[in-house]
């Protein structure tokens, strides 16, 4: 390709982004905001102010028994002290000193005929920004030497349970951990909780993702046609972020639902993949993320596949975005997620009741959790190196609400400034909720049956964008059309964000009321 050919593809492309530069420095920040916070611990607990984190990264996977590998990603809290992109590697931080250590593999010497050159140690110190690099079988001699207090050196390794999944993270295994002491319970709810309040450098890169996912989406929403199948509007949103966005990698599996496959809250698994037939008439639900240099998005989109809102599409998208937006226009620090979920279902609630799907008292209803058969999940989760970032339950002070709906909640805590969550408020017509729901004595009195009858296929309506909590309110990270105007412009042909903010575009991202 010449250079003429190559400006008149870039002056042609759908996007108006390109991948930014990633300054190491971020994860440098990232370590030292954890070694204060550890040495601050260490501090109030009486304990001596020595030993080494110690942090195994990520190993390569091949898929079951065959050669073939999965590409790789690393652990996510490695990721996040070393930014290390490669596998098979450790990091330590020594705490009397600050200084950072990364353990390297060494590679055999086949490995440059098949993978490439092999990299001296001197250029991931570099890359990398740390003190010193050694061999991952140079571990205990490099420790030993280092420390300087009495007795065996102590390790504090990474153990302890992500309230998401309910797994467990991994504490570094090595030869001859033995001659050193492990501590498996200081460090996992201290480095959990670093990773919970942003930096400046990491919104960045949360932005970027944001920004790239959110031209992706808008991409695909003009592009949506009755016919075609939902893994096409996955491939075109893949291919616009990785294209444009230089994203390898997505946040979570996208889930492109259509029809009633829009009710399925999690669906573009192996067993529903994305690849039902769009027809007229239709929703569609649209839950899809970027995620670049670690960082992710997670930004769901709902629309009429034909360009046009009909009067029940209208009335439940609305309820939703109703939800959505007093939400974000409440959050603050010191808000309460779980009043926030609650004020999303009393909203939601509240539509349904003008428009007759619901009848009598809305107190009466949120007593019943009645929001709960047409919002099973949680209003939101934490977000930032993983689509569900840890942190949403420390071991105290925060307890899970036991509720329906509410017990579906990924975090209980008060917001502070720095968070990065999602508002991810919606309703559905699940059959397996709504079908008990009418035959329960509590319950029943609330449903006017024949139009929850109308509603029987109807699918769902999902709104999510990811929001910054700021000092005195909340930053919407996400920029695609949200008023069914907007959405119907930009199907049209219309261009987003609109020429002009008398058209209703926000600098920030939204939609004026008008």
């Amino acid at each position: 390709m010449t250079g003429g050919e190559a400006i008149s593809m870039a002056s042609s492309s759908p996007s108006s982004l390109s991948p930014p530069e990633v300054p190491m420095e971020l994860h440098v920040s990232n370590r030292q905001k954890l070694l204060d916070s550890l040495l601050q611990h260490l501090s109030d607990s009486a304990r001596p102010l020595h030993g080494f984190v110690l942090l195994q990264g990520g190993e390569e996977q091949t898929r079951y028994c065959t050669d073939h590998i999965e590409l790789f990603r690393q652990e996510s809290y490695f990721a996040y002290l070393f930014g290390v992109r490669e596998p098979g590697f450790y990091g330590a931080i020594d705490i009397a000193t600050g200084k950072s250590i990364l353990f390297a593999p060494r590679l055999p010497a086949d490995y440059a005929v098949w993978m490439g050159e092999i990299k001296p140690l001197p250029f991931f110190q570099e890359r990398y920004m740390v003190s010193m690099v050694y061999y991952t079988d140079e571990i205990v001699q490099v420790l030993v030497d280092q420390y300087k207090g009495f007795g065996k050196p102590l390790l504090f390794l990474l153990h302890g349970l992500n309230t998401d999944s309910n797994n467990f993270s991994k504490p570094a295994e090595f030869e001859g951990i033995e001659k050193f002491e492990t501590d498996l319970t200081t460090l996992h709810p201290i480095l959990t909780e670093c990773r919970v309040v942003k930096s400046d450098l990491e919104l960045a890169l949360i932005q970027f993702a944001n920004d790239i996912s959110s031209e992706a989406h808008v991409e695909v929403m003009r592009k949506t046609k009755a016919g075609m199948k939902e893994y096409q509007l996955e491939s075109m949103f893949l291919h616009h972020t990785y294209m444009y966005g230089g994203c390898r990698h997505c946040s979570y599996t996208c889930i492109c639902a259509t029809g009633e496959n829009s009710a399925v809250l999690h669906y573009g698994h192996a067993a529903a993949p994305n690849d039902r037939i769009l027809e007229d008439g239709d929703m569609a639900l649209l839950d899809m993320g970027a995620e670049y240099s670690f960082y992710g998005s997670d930004i769901t989109c709902s629309f009429p596949v034909n360009g046009k809102f009909t009067s029940d599409q209208s009335l439940i998208y609305n309820a939703v975005l109703d939800a959505h937006n007093a939400v974000i226009s409440t959050m603050k620090p010191g808000v309460s997620w779980v009043d926030m979920h609650k004020l999303a279902e009393k909203i939601i609630l509240e539509s349904l009741i003008k428009g007759n799907i619901l009848v009598g008292n809305i107190d009466d209803m949120m007593v019943e959790r009645l929001g709960a058969m047409f919002m099973p999940h949680g209003l939101g989760h934490f977000l930032g190196i993983d689509t569900h970032d840890p942190g949403g339950y420390p071991k105290q002070g925060v307890e899970r609400p036991k509720e329906p709906g509410l017990k579906s909640l990924r975090t209980a805590r008060q917001l502070q400034e720095g968070m990065v969550i999602t508002v991810e408020p919606g309703c559905y017509f699940i059959d397996a909720l709504l079908v008990p729901a009418m035959e329960n004595a509590n319950t029943s009195k609330f449903f006017n049956r024949e139009i929850v009858d109308r509603f029987k296929n109807f699918g769902g309506v999902r709104i999510e964008s990811d929001v910054l909590v700021t000092a005195n309110g909340s930053k919407n990270m996400t920029k695609v059309p949200r008023e069914t105007w907007a959405i119907e412009a930009v199907m049209a042909g219309g261009p987003w964000p609109p020429l002009s903010k008398a058209s209703g575009y926000t600098e920030n991202g939204g939609e004026a009321k008008i």
